[in-house]
């Protein structure tokens, strides 16, 4: 049985768009951003390395701790701030019902 959550994103014209996610699929917030049409590349595929799906955490969600290479790449990237994340790297689960994020501005 599909389990679906609410996340808010809201995009880089500040526009919020309020989807449903599924948390049977194994899926990423970069690839929940990329299958709603919202201008995220991914250019690394999921592998944080390239910073193209930086997110802030707008809601006080409890996220999984950032990982090393995520904590490198966030070190190097652009408009960094303290609640960034890498949209690859937080992974939709029922915890994240009612997660709020904004896309990060393109370099």
């Amino acid at each position: 049985m599909s389990l679906d959550i609410n996340i808010s994103i809201i995009d880089r014209e500040g526009k919020e768009h309020l989807i449903e996610a599924p948390t049977d699929m194994s899926m990423n917030l970069m690839e929940v951003f990329k299958s709603y049409e919202l201008p995220v590349e991914g250019i690394c595929g999921g592998m944080a390395m390239c910073a193209s799906c930086q997110c802030y955490i707008i809601s006080d969600s409890v996220l999984p701790k950032k990982s090393e290479d995520e904590e490198a790449m966030l070190s190097e990237a652009y408009n960094v701030k303290e609640n960034s994340r890498l949209g690859c790297q937080i992974f939709i689960t029922p915890d994240l019902d009612g997660l709020t994020v904004k896309l990060a501005p393109e370099e």
